[in-house]
Parts: C-alpha cells; structure tokens; sequence
C-alpha cells in the first residue's frame, strides 16, 4: 500500500507547474550553507531543517520530478506505516483500508507533489505513533530511543506539526512515565530552537489574517481537499473512535486510550493553531494541517474494519463513492494551473518583440520565470543582480521605473492576484509607476484559479 500511496501522489509531479512557495524552496535550497543560515536569520527560520536537507537534494538536480520526490516518498512511507498501525490497533484490513483511504484523499495528491514539506511531516507524525506504539508494547531502551528520534523528526520537519504531540501524552502510563517524558521532551528540543525563531520573525507571517472558530467548520474540506469526501471520512473517523472505544471493554485492552488519541490527533491541530493565532499572532494557514490527514484515513479505516463482514464491503463502497465525488479534486490538482501560480502559463501569454521590458508587481516572481523561461524574454529593466535579497525572496530592484522605461513602447507586467487586486491595489504600486511613465493598458489576462497570476501589456499613450 505505501508504493501505491506514493505512487498516486507522485502521478501529477510533471503536469502541474510549482508554484510560488516551491519556487521559494529552490531559492533557499540554491544558497550557499552560510547564506541559508543568513536566510534563516530574518525569515522562514522554521523551514531552516528542510532547506538544509533540500540543499543536498538538489545539488542532484532542480526539475519538478526531483524536487517533488521526496515528498512522494514521504506519502509511500507514512501509507505504509499507516498500514502496520492499523494492523497493531486492530487488523490487518483496518490499516490496509486506512492507507487505501490515504491514498485515494485528493490533499494526498497535492501534497504529495509538493517541493515543501508538508508531506514529509505527515510522514514523521505516523513514524512518531506507530513508534510511539511499539515502545509501550514493549518498553526497551532501543525503541524508546527510536521514538524520540520520531519526534525531533516531528519538530525539524514542520514546526506547527507538534500539535499533534499534545495528543500523545494521552498514552501515558504510570510503568513508563519517566522513558515517555524523558524521549518526548529531548525529542522536541528542536522545536523550541525553532518556535524561538519563528518568534522573532513573526513579522514574515504578517500576511496571514486572524481567522474566527468558523473556519473550523470547512476542516473536512480543508484535510481532504474535497468537500463531500471530507465530511464523509470525518463522520466515518468518528465512528471509528466509538468503536475503537467499545472494543476496549471486551478484547482490546488500550484500545480505549488510543481512540482518544487518534482523536486527539485529528481535532487538536486546528484548535491548537487557532488557539496560537489569538494569542500570539494569526498562524491558522490550512496547510499547516496536512498532518492530520493520516489520522483521518487511520479512523476512517478502522471504522469499517470494524463492521461485521457482511457490513465491510458497503464501508468500502461509501469510500469509493466518496471517491469517485472526489474525482474532479483529483483531476485538479493534475492539471497545470493546479498550484495556482502557473507561470508556464504567463510565459504563454508574453509574446515579446524586440524592445520590449517586462515589469513584476512583486520582485519574488521573478524566480519562477527564471526557472521556466526557455526563449528571449523582454528586458528586465528593474533587476540589480543575479541573486535574490539574501535576507529573503524579494530582489533588489532599480527604483526609476520611469528612467528604466526609457526607449520602451510596450512593457509587459506581471503579478500575483486578480486583474483589479493589481490594477486597483495600492499594494503594488509598480503598476501605478508604469502608468505614470506614460505607459496605458493594452492587455490583462489572468490564469485561472484564485490568486493567479495576471498577464498585462502595457503601451506608450
């Protein structure tokens, strides 16, 4: 079940294009190790572990395929171990289901082909409980070693996959108290290193909003990627934690404790990010709960695992129904624009002649169209440099746009967002300069899906 998991979430890796925070991914993955530490210094210092492991990675190479493997390979090795916790809560059948159920979630796909980790902290979230079950099972130095490993994985993969910790200390057992804490607690030392830093630059998220308790409300959705499918499987894992939990008065003894953890695996995230974004600062970004995932297919599984044989084969029709519900997520996330940010698009749409300049309402962007951009593309008039801001993505730009335009009659300009959020917002007021060098609106297409990017061309008045 993992090589298929992971091969269902490699299947869209060469068709959809990256997209602005994969784009990022390169970036940071290019610098030299000083220049990420310099990086790591004023933003995105929680990310510091996996751009340290994507430096190696693309010293190989930097297509969408390589970049994108590892987290195909984290979908195949947290369906697999999905697979085995099934076995050990329940049956053999209840962790195949479960991974089937993980394979089949349209987020699974997205994230699976994804340059961020996303995925690979789904993975260690897994590695973590099925360790975590291994060590009480049998409490031996070496695997409460191995389950304190699980969660530095945990904390150095994604810093807001700790949430997920909290539900853990639900297993603990007086015999095993101190090994427990003693392995947690050494094991989450990385994340208070990397909560500290992500502190400081707190500013670096300033974009996120403050979100109320009915966000919580488009959850299933949100874990899922589907919204039929989604509240299918959630209705379903709350099944399976009531019958994880009667099976604990009769032959499962801790079956009980563990359908509250499992439980508290797929609840507490959201309402701990929510928690952290009214009183710290707004975090509550959606994919910051990818983690929660597997936790959702492993109840759903055991659910239908749980019903009598004559019952199983109907629990396996509603997941296929919910799946084939599901189908035009899947095929959307395949598509090219199905991360949003389709720069292959844009490149499309500029059909430059000789003398043209192009101009980008965000500097940022400019790293996606040097990653695609195969043929003469019109003068980046504002550029200063090769190399990106080293304390960011942003690039050092000329500020005499008007002086930059000189001797041009067309510019194009390109920016993330709608049509009007461009040409109405003061936000990007690269777009306002180019009007005031005398340049007019000649053209604006935008790529699809919101935010999008926009395509204008501008020609002198």
């Amino acid at each position: 079940m993992g090589s298929l998991a992971g091969i269902a979430a490699f299947s869209g890796n060469g068709v959809a294009s990256l997209n602005g925070d994969e784009i990022a991914t390169i970036s940071a993955a290019s610098r030299s190790l000083s220049g990420i530490f310099e990086l790591a210094r004023h933003i995105d210092g929680h990310f510091f572990p996996y751009y340290l492991f994507m430096h190696l990675w693309t010293l190989v190479g930097t297509t969408e395929l390589w970049l994108r493997l590892p987290s195909a390979v984290a979908i195949g090795v947290a369906a697999w171990l999905l697979t085995d916790l099934g076995r050990r809560l329940h049956s053999v059948r209840a962790g195949v289901i479960a991974a089937a159920i993980f394979a089949i979630l349209p987020s699974v796909s997205y994230y699976g082909a994804f340059a961020r980790p996303y995925a690979l902290a789904a993975a260690a979230v897994v590695f973590a409980f099925w360790a975590l079950h291994r060590a009480l099972e049998r409490p031996t130095g070496r695997r409460w070693v191995v389950y304190g490993v699980a969660v530095a994985l945990v904390c150095c993969a994604h810093l807001f996959a700790v949430l997920v910790l909290p539900a853990q200390v639900l297993l603990v057992r007086r015999a095993v108290l101190g090994r427990m804490v003693a392995a947690l607690g050494l094991g989450c030392v990385p994340a208070v290193v990397l909560g500290l830093i992500g502190y400081g630059e707190r500013h670096a998220i300033s974009w996120i909003p403050q979100r109320g308790i009915d966000v919580l409300a488009t959850f299933p959705k949100m874990v899922s990627e589907a919204a039929v499918l989604g509240v299918v499987l959630f209705a379903m894992a709350l099944a399976g934690v009531a019958l994880l939990w009667v099976s604990s008065r009769h032959e499962r003894a801790g079956a009980g404790v563990w359908s509250l953890a499992l439980a508290g695996w797929l609840l507490l995230p959201p309402l701990l990010l929510l928690a952290v974004s009214h009183l710290v600062t707004p975090v509550y970004v959606d994919r910051y709960l990818f983690v929660t995932a597997p936790a959702l297919a492993l109840l759903a599984g055991l659910a239908v695992a749980s019903l009598p044989r004559m019952h199983v084969v109907a629990g396996i029709a509603v997941v296929v129904l919910g799946c084939a519900l599901a189908f035009p997520e899947h095929v959307g996330v395949r598509e090219e624009n199905g991360r949003t940010d389709n720069v292959p698009w844009a490149l499309r749409v500029i059909t430059a002649e000789p003398g043209d300049a192009i101009v980008y309402g965000q500097s940022h962007l400019r790293g996606g169209f040097d990653y695609y951009a195969d043929s003469l593309m019109p003068a980046d008039v504002l550029r200063i440099g090769q190399a990106p801001d080293p304390e960011g993505f942003s690039y050092p730009e000329r500020s005499d746009v008007s002086a930059a335009l000189q001797g041009h009659e067309r510019v194009w300009v390109v920016w993330r967002g709608t049509k009007q959020s461009g040409l109405d917002d003061d936000d990007l007021p690269r777009i306002g300069e180019v009007e005031r060098a005398g340049f007019k609106l000649s053209l604006a297409k935008h790529s699809g899906d919101l935010p999008g990017i926009t395509v204008a061309l501008f020609t002198r008045r």
